[in-house]
């Protein structure tokens, strides 16, 4: 027995030497792996520095939010800002330049695609003849067509880009005259796309008009469409998608990165028009878009003139957010009756509705052939019409907010996102895990298929950027912490 013991000692110290040989190695294949991962995406996935969403495995099939070519690449997160980004803070953990100079050849690919307007389509190409007929800064100007130059704001895609430019410049402590330039003049252009009221729209390619968009409150219009109606809607006033959110968050990363007070101007402005925006009672919280004369309106064929229940709720973290870089209690002044009609605004289930009826405040839903209806039983399934009830976290952070008497309200100096300071055991794990989910040409390939390519489509295994950028983050921050 005594024999059978030691032996059983002795294996599990054998046993417990080779795990810890192994996590002694896991730095050293952490950083070859990074190395590896950001290699194959630099020579192999990148269109001229820039990124999509969703690749097939021989990289043949190619998605940003539609089927796209080899000339394409995407704005939108998670595409070439979001990429970008993960590079750029691979390099501010280990300080390698390896991962410098690919956050540098997708700065370089966002330069070559601004617009004329100032910011990003939702995608652009490298394509030498359908680049004429686009905008873009740095092509020669052809005065033959009309070329796109649409910014589109919604779902973070000039913004994204704005972002990570400004990250970058400051990286390269404004030293690219080139980087630094095309970064104020989108921050510039965005400054001048705000409306007299301080709101912006969903895109824009021209400045707007003073007199075509007086200063108002928001109020409910005497009477609406019922039915959908097919009006250009990019021009409102838009909380949808977090269009005024992503552009105010820009604008107070802009104010310290540049210490120029006009950017946390352009934020307050902002700020106030959300304000305006508040309706009357009896429903006192926000409508996803407003038009000129501050009614709620229609948007997309499933988007009525309502109050929103989803949109509302990012509303009031964005007034916290203001207050708490500005001090100013008015943009707390609207919280509390906004949560008040909310709270005795949710479902049964608990949830909230996405759209209530202006005034008497019906849950209205569509149709699966988008037809307005009270009736929950047989809605679309592309759209929430129904969202989460985030209302107790709001009012706990609102209440914070009071409670806590902050006498200093300075915009913080800029400083990179920290990383953990130290290794955890589950970060040691992800770590080990993504080490090991990593194939020998450096991607991390997965069981899948692409959204856009059509029924016949045979892709069942896809290498994806969102997992790049998570897997990238979690390597670069245990690196991080190994070095420290």
């Amino acid at each position: 027995m005594r024999r059978v013991f030691l032996l059983s000692a002795l294996m599990l110290t054998v046993s417990n030497s080779s795990s810890l040989a192994e996590d002694r190695d896991l730095p050293r294949d952490a950083k070859t792996a990074l190395r590896k991962a950001v290699g194959f995406f630099r020579n192999d996935v990148a269109v001229e520095g820039g990124y999509l969403w969703n690749y097939s495995e021989d990289l043949q099939a190619r998605e940003g939010e539609g089927k796209t070519d080899e000339f394409t690449i995407w704005t939108q997160p998670p595409g070439t800002p979001s990429v970008g980004m993960a590079m750029l803070k691979a390099y501010w953990r280990t300080g390698d330049r390896f991962y410098l100079d690919g956050a540098r050849e997708t700065g370089d690919a966002l330069i070559r695609t601004q617009l004329r307007s100032g910011g990003w389509d939702s995608s652009a190409t490298f394509d030498p003849d359908r680049r004429r007929n686009h905008a873009y800064r740095v092509d020669p100007p052809n005065s033959k067509k009309k070329l796109r130059n649409t910014t589109t704001l919604d779902d973070d895609k000039t913004q994204s880009c704005v972002r990570f430019l400004i990250h970058l410049d400051k990286t390269l402590e404004f030293k690219d005259a080139q980087l630094h330039e095309a970064v104020r003049y989108a921050l510039d252009h965005l400054i001048g796309a705000q409306f007299p009221n301080g709101a912006w729209p969903q895109r824009f390619s021209e400045l707007p008009s003073e007199a075509d968009n007086p200063v108002l409150k928001a109020s409910y219009p005497n009477e609406w469409s019922r039915t959908f109606p097919k009006k250009q809607y990019s021009i409102f006033y838009t909380f949808n998608d977090n269009a005024i959110a992503d552009t105010i968050d820009v604008m107070f990363l802009a104010a310290r990165v540049y210490e120029d007070a006009k950017y946390a101007a352009a934020a307050e402005r902002a700020g106030d028009f959300i304000l305006l925006a508040q309706m009357p009672e009896p429903q006192p919280a926000w409508a996803q878009q407003y038009d000129a004369n501050m009614h709620p309106a229609w948007a997309r064929k499933f988007e009525p003139p309502a109050v929103t229940g989803g949109e509302s709720q990012g509303v009031m973290r964005i007034l916290m957010t203001i207050y708490r870089n500005t001090g100013k209690k008015k943009y707390l002044k609207p919280v509390p009756k906004a949560l008040e009609y909310l709270k005795a605004s949710v479902l049964d289930d608990g949830r909230l509705v996405r759209f209530y009826e202006l005034r008497t405040n019906r849950p209205l839903y569509f149709t699966r052939d988008y037809q307005l209806t009270y009736s929950d039983a047989d809605m679309p399934t592309h759209y929430a019409f129904k969202v989460s009830n985030k209302l107790e976290s709001i009012e706990r952070e609102y209440r914070k907010l009071v409670e806590t008497q902050k006498k200093d309200f300075r915009l913080k100096p800029y400083s990179i996102a920290d990383g953990p300071s130290r290794v955890s055991a589950s970060l040691e794990k992800r770590a080990r895990q993504v080490v090991d989910a990593l194939d020998s040409q450096g991607r991390w390939v997965e069981e899948g298929q692409l959204k856009y390519q059509g029924e016949d489509n045979q892709t069942r295994r896809v290498i994806r950027c969102k997992t790049f950028i998570t897997n990238v983050g979690i390597l670069a921050d245990y690196l991080g912490a190994v070095s420290q």
